[in-house]
């Protein structure tokens, strides 16, 4: 018997170091992390010893005796990877990261974002100095994507926040939430009051169409969908058209998926998960009956991970529609398929495909249907959404790699709701240098650079780092790589000692903002939500707005 990583893995890879025989992949040093969907258990070194199951901060490890149907081909997933990848280990000792030494006092760090990445960070700072670590928010309460991000339906993923939680209850973090640097306080006052300032702010703008007809009532990004969906208060109030029978998903990543799910499946359901109220009673008067899935490119290169593709296949009430005819594939993408050494992952998600599309639908279900290789080229409406026309694409192949040209070929589908989810950009952040072309603040590691140089001090974090790429659990290496940085430059003497202490940062933000949320006020809010979700069995019923938050903070 062993163990299996199944579909909620976050690749934080905590549980690399904890495996006894070492049998975990990819571990971080190895060039296939990067861009792994999951990690993986060789199931013939596995000795089912649990530590593993103990590290995993999202619960995503089981073993394959308790493995329910909806996760049982994991087992083979996992073990398909290591006869692509078979397990080469040395079993050379883990060299523990360098540590800022006592003689040098307490190091002062100001974390700019609450998110995963800032979360992250704080708390390899925890373990790696004596330091005072200010968390910095604009909302109320912290935890960013994994409480206004992760779909409501995969709590499990939302459990990485009780990892942070476990690890702040030193008074040696503060919260600052409610608080917004750039108004309640300045890039220099953060400065000013810490050694140094990291910047983990996401990636907060949606990528844009650039189609004719895209600001049509109708027509919304993703990401404010997801937010509206998941009590985000400033998208509480959004409204959103649910009375067509057909709303179109530009976009075929894990969040396309996500919304996908969320518009088709029962209320009942998601009436067991901490979806906003005024979410829930919205989808139980919505009259969609298909959700259409639009891919630039072929099944072979789709956005969304093989795990999240085949969980579709277990909702309730729902098929998924493949036409066959999109399953053919172009000279280069058949090679792709045959090559032996092809990844177990992408090989998955074209086997999928043909599963889904070999099925016949249930009359009487909903549907989530996938069309591959087509580009949106207008919305049109009267005064609303009401058609998307598209055009269908031909893949090329172009210096060693497969691209997607437009065809001759048009289509449309009648549709009254729009959602794009093309992608994240980051934006600026006052008086910090920033990339307009790529959306991130430039850095070498994680050291914020102008003209190239290192901003003493200035530290950065997560998707404004590297862009918007990569899962929960990949902000952990990243954050691991910048505090790295940051304390290497402490040790060396290049950090200013700060003009002020904790007491007088605190003296500034009761005159500034006397709403502020710290440990207590969020202690407060958690326990109100939680307290409410109780009566319903939910894990908790969110305040979708700031002036509930900050009463129930206030206790």
């Amino acid at each position: 018997m062993a163990y299996v990583i199944t579909q909620r893995c976050c690749n934080d890879a905590s549980c690399v170091p904890e495996c006894p025989v070492d049998c975990i992949r990819p571990t971080p040093e190895q060039r296939e992390f990067a861009t792994t969907e999951q990690l993986y258990i060789d199931p013939d070194t596995c000795i089912d010893c649990g530590a593993c199951v103990d590290a995993c901060p999202v619960d995503a490890i089981f073993s394959e005796d308790d493995l329910t149907a909806s996760l049982a081909r994991f087992r083979d997933i996992n073990a398909a990877y290591f006869e692509r990848h078979p397990l080469e280990s040395n079993f050379e000792p883990l060299v523990a990261p360098t540590r800022a030494p006592k003689e040098l006092g307490t190091l002062r760090v100001a974390v700019v974002g609450a998110g995963p990445a800032a979360c992250y960070a704080a708390e390899e700072l925890l373990r790696r100095a004596d330091v005072e670590v200010e968390l910095f928010d604009r909302l109320p309460t912290p935890y960013g994507l994994v409480r206004a991000g992760v779909a409501p339906d995969h709590p499990g993923t939302k459990s990485v926040a009780g990892l942070f939680e476990s690890a702040f209850r030193r008074e040696a973090l503060a919260y600052r939430l409610n608080v917004e640097v750039g108004k309640h306080i300045s890039h220099e006052e953060l400065l000013a009051h810490h050694h140094a300032v990291i910047y983990a702010v996401g990636a907060a703008t949606d990528r844009r169409l650039g189609v004719p007809g895209e600001d049509l009532p109708g027509s919304h990004s993703a990401t404010e969908f997801v937010a509206w969906y998941n009590g985000h208060p400033d998208f509480a109030d959004r409204e959103f058209d649910l009375s067509g029978e057909r709303a179109v998903i530009v976009g075929n990543g894990n969040v396309a998926l996500d919304v996908a799910r969320v518009l088709t499946v029962s209320p009942d359901e998601l009436a067991k998960t901490d979806i906003a109220d005024h979410a829930l009673d919205a989808l139980r008067h919505s009259n969609i009956q298909e959700v259409v899935v639009l891919g630039r490119r072929g099944p072979l290169q789709a956005a969304y991970t093989s795990s999240e593709f085949l969980a579709l296949a277990h909702l309730k009430g729902v098929d998924v529609v493949v036409d066959p005819a999109d399953l053919e594939l172009d000279h280069a993408s058949q090679a792709l398929l045959d090559d032996p050494e092809i990844e177990p992952s992408l090989k998955l998600k074209y086997t999928l495909a043909q599963e889904y599309a070999a099925k016949t639908p249930t009359p009487g279900n909903k549907r989530i249907v996938f069309r591959y290789l087509v580009s949106p080229t207008a919305l049109t409406g009267d005064g609303k959404v009401e058609t998307v026309e598209y055009v269908h694409n031909e893949l090329f192949e172009e210096d060693g790699r497969t691209v997607a040209r437009a065809s001759d070929r048009t289509d449309r589908l009648a549709a009254t709701l729009v959602l794009r989810s093309i992608g994240y950009k980051g934006e600026p952040v006052a008086d910090v240098p920033f990339d307009e072309s790529r959306g991130v603040i430039p850095n070498d590691k994680g050291r914020v650079l102008a003209d190239g140089n290192p901003v003493p001090g200035v530290y950065v974090s997560g998707w404004i780092k590297r862009g918007p790429r990569g899962v929960i659990g990949s902000n952990r290496v990243d954050s691991q790589e910048t505090v790295d940085q940051l304390i290497e430059d402490f040790i060396a003497g290049k950090l200013a000692a700060p003009q002020g202490d904790r007491a007088s940062l605190e003296a500034l933000l009761a005159e500034r903002q006397p709403d502020q949320v710290g440990r207590e006020g969020w202690k407060a809010i958690d326990t109100a939500e939680k307290t409410a979700g109780k009566a319903g069995g939910r894990p908790r019923v969110k305040f979708t707005k700031v002036e509930d938050l900050l009463k129930a903070a206030k206790g």
